[in-house]
């Protein structure tokens, strides 16, 4: 099967926060053997690359942008690999849905990524961010992450062999960017039962305190250490304030929405506005959680 080319994408139709204009082209990879082909696009084209996964971290500018967006579509299912005691080892596609996962976890009785329930995107996009919610990350459940590259095709690095931090993942490859090709992780067992009711939990304390169904990318700005940047947002007076049809969240100031018709310009200057007003109260730098194109 050869890579499917789709020509001048939106990004507002790629993206939660259905914001931005247009790129050059989206490539749609489902099996490794598309990975030679998109190789030769990459080193003959000068599209800037970028793996889109669920689009669920982005706020991308309005206008037309000269970027070859990388979509990988995975089995809708992961696979078991082998149980070791009372864990099980499984691996997912870098395309799968993060809830997907979550939702295959519980019905399996494993137990470990309740934390992340809530959280939309990919599990490609998970690892790049090393998402985490209520203290747990992504990385906690990882063994190792197959990795590819034009130059060097596909390989594994073991989690330890990786650099983690707060919303952040290096790969230690020497390369500035790389795909994610499918992650190996590690779960113990317990009931589906009771996976579920702490999932259950979860999401339900965040739908209380977060715009979980709202057009949104999720927290725009990283905590300080030490605070909580939805917090200072609030201080500072932006909980519900907006700029045309963009504004922080009502629930969570952390949060911006588009409450429909939105558009990117208005957004960055909202955003622009809140971290002045912090800085000039606080004396603090709020840094971006948000990947902006």
């Amino acid at each position: 099967m050869a890579l499917e080319y789709r020509q001048k994408p939106s990004l507002s139709k790629l993206t939660t926060l259905e914001l931005g204009g247009t790129a050059e082209v989206e490539i749609v990879i489902r099996q490794e053997n598309d990975l030679d082909e998109l190789a030769e696009f990459i080193l003959s084209e000068k599209l800037r690359p970028m793996v889109i996964g669920w689009g669920s971290n982005l706020l991308c500018s309005d206008g037309h942008h000269d970027l070859a967006l990388i979509s990988v579509e995975s089995p809708s299912a992961p696979d078991r690999v082998e149980q070791q005691g009372d864990t099980l080892v499984f691996r997912a596609g870098a395309g799968m849905r993060l809830p997907g996962v979550l939702g295959w976890a519980q019905k399996a009785g494993l137990t470990g990524m309740e934390n992340l329930a809530g959280i939309p995107g990919s599990v490609g996009g998970a690892i790049a961010m090393n998402a985490g919610s209520y203290g747990a990350e992504i990385k906690d459940m990882v063994r190792r992450v197959r990795l590819w590259t034009p130059s060097q095709g596909l390989f594994w690095k073991d989690v330890n062999e990786c650099g983690w931090g707060y919303r952040h993942f290096d790969p230690k490859i020497g390369f500035p960017k790389c795909i994610v090709w499918e992650v190996e992780m590690a779960l113990k067992e317990s009931t589906p039962k009771a996976v579920r009711k702490n999932m259950q939990d979860v999401y339900d304390r965040k739908k209380v305190t977060q715009p979980v169904t709202a057009k949104s990318a999720g927290c725009i700005f990283k905590n300080p250490e030490g605070e909580s940047a939805g917090k200072l947002l609030d201080q500072a007076g932006f909980r519900g304030r907006g700029l045309g049809k963009v504004a922080f969240s009502e629930m969570h100031a952390n949060f911006l929405v588009n409450l429909g018709g939105g558009v990117s310009a208005d957004a960055l200057e909202l955003i622009k506005q809140a971290r002045q007003s912090v800085k000039e109260n606080f004396g603090i730098n709020l840094e971006t959680e948000v990947i902006f194109i």
